[in-house]
């Protein structure tokens, strides 16, 4: 049968994954859009990221409560939980800072100005930081930790006081690779054109930086915070600051240079110079 003559099926009705150059465009553009967005919706938005990953870090807990699968298998179960707030923030519609790291391709690119990449990151944070102690004062409200007789407090507790505990320079690194983790779900999701398969592009790589330890800037704005509120010995807002910033810094180094700055160089700079840019 000679099927030569069949009409083609129409481009935007592919079902192929994004190419990486396609993505790079696709990231660039995103970044362009969310640089400008007005104020108040950068900030809703935020607030929104902030309460998502707070709820992924609260289904995680429960899940890391009392494992009986072991030390491996339990991490990695708690990293598919904790995927649920990532997943809320792509699928849904929201700003979340790690994320938007990623903005550093569009602005060495020169479509969007160093100030407009301030502007989002200082709002997008602040907003991120809003949601998630909003939420970690609801589960305290709540008394949300109280399942398993108060087991779950004791898993939530012992979360942060790990984290509080670590030393700068460790939290630092821990901050790196967890955005590389980060921005990378997000750099997959930008190549599935449907929404399970952003769900699945997002799911392995965010589980992986749960799973083996590593630290997430507004993941610890709710995890540390909602360990102060239930007055957790050893927790304080010095320990808070004191892993905050290294890990702030971190996230920014493994999203914006190990993600952005790698993949712009690899497939954007190339189209700037075909372009005589």
């Amino acid at each position: 049968m000679d099927v030569s003559s069949y009409p083609r099926l129409p481009e935007t009705l592919e079902i192929d994954a994004y190419a990486p150059a396609q993505i790079a465009e696709r990231v660039e553009r995103a970044g362009v859009a969310k640089a400008r967005l007005p104020l108040l919706q950068t900030f809703t938005l935020g607030v929104l990221a902030g309460a998502f990953i707070a709820l992924g870090a609260l289904y995680c807990t429960l899940v890391l409560t009392e494992p009986a699968m072991g030390f491996g298998p339990a991490r990695l179960l708690g990293g598919i939980a904790f995927s649920l707030g990532l997943v809320m923030v792509v699928i849904a519609g929201a700003e979340l800072f790690t994320g938007n790291n990623l903005l550093v391709m569009a602005w060495v690119d020169g479509r969007i100005t160093g100030r407009e990449v301030l502007r989002n990151w200082a709002v997008v944070y602040l907003a991120n930081f809003v949601g998630a102690l909003g939420l970690a004062l609801l589960v305290w409200l709540a008394d949300a930790l109280a399942l398993g007789g108060g087991r779950m407090l004791e898993t939530a507790a012992a979360m942060a006081r790990a984290k509080v505990a670590l030393a700068p320079l460790e939290a630092f690194f821990r901050g790196i690779l967890c955005n590389l983790l980060v921005c990378m779900a997000v750099w997959l999701s930008f190549a599935a054109r449907e929404v399970t398969g952003k769900i699945l592009a997002i799911v392995f790589p965010i589980s992986a930086f749960v799973a083996l330890g590593f630290e997430h800037s507004i993941a610890n704005m709710y995890i540390i915070p909602v360990a102060m509120l239930y007055g957790i010995e050893g927790v304080d807002l010095r320990g808070f600051i004191a892993n905050l910033v290294p890990v702030t810094l971190g996230n920014l180094v493994g999203g914006g240079g190990l993600v952005a700055l790698a993949y712009w160089l690899c497939y954007r700079f190339r189209a700037r110079a075909a372009d005589g840019r």
